[in-house]
C-alpha cells in the first residue's frame, strides 16, 4: 500500500516504556511525511494514565531514538489535539486505532473552523506474544517486555 508524501505529518501520544507499537507508529509518521510533528503528553495531560515517566525524560527518550532523522519537531501536548486543530499546514496524522478516534474530532473541529481535514493515516496495533496489543499499561504491569515478549512470573 503506497501512500501520498505529505508535507507535514502529525504523530502524538504519551511514548511511556516506549515499544514496537509507538516504533511502527512513528516510522509509519516518516515514511509518508516530509516533516514529522510529534507531541508528547505533558505531565499534566498525560498523567490520567497513571505512573508514567516525566514528560522531559519521554521527550529526551524519543530524540535518543530519532538519532538518525532531522526532519521532525518534538513538542508537549497539553490536549488530545495539539497544533492539529490550528495549523493549516498538517497535511495528515497517523494513528492507532486506539486514538482514531481523536483524529475524528480534530477533523470535525478543522471543519468548523473552515480548515481543510487530515488525512487519517491508521497502523495496525502490534501484538505481543498472547496475541493481545502491546502496551504502555502491559508493560508497566510486568505482564510482556517492549517486543511482546510474556515475563513469566
Amino acid at each position: 500500500m503506497t501512500f501520498n508524501k505529505y508535507k507535514k505529518v502529525a504523530v502524538g501520544g504519551t511514548f511511556d516504556k516506549f515499544h514496537q507499537g509507538h516504533r511502527l507508529l512513528i516510522e509509519k509518521a516518516f515514511q509518508v511525511g516530509e516533516q514529522v510533528l510529534i507531541g508528547v503528553t505533558s505531565d499534566e495531560f498525560g498523567g490520567i494514565k497513571g505512573e508514567i515517566e516525566p514528560c522531559n525524560v519521554r521527550m529526551s527518550n524519543l530524540n535518543s531514538l530519532l538519532k538518525e532523522h532531522s526532519n521532525y519537531i518534538i513538542s508537549r501536548l497539553e490536549d488530545p489535539y495539539g497544533v492539529t486543530i490550528d495549523d493549516e499546514s498538517v497535511d495528515a496524522i497517523v494513528v492507532s486505532p486506539e486514538t482514531e478516534p481523536t483524529a475524528f474530532k480534530i477533523n470535525q473541529i478543522r471543519r468548523e473552523k473552515g480548515m481543510k481535514p487530515l488525512d487519517i493515516i491508521t497502523i495496525s496495533m502490534v501484538l505481543a506474544e498472547d496475541g493481545k496489543p502491546i502496551s504502555s499499561t502491559r508493560i508497566r504491569r510486568g505482564e510482556i517486555d517492549q517486543v511482546g515478549t510474556i515475563i513469566k512470573r
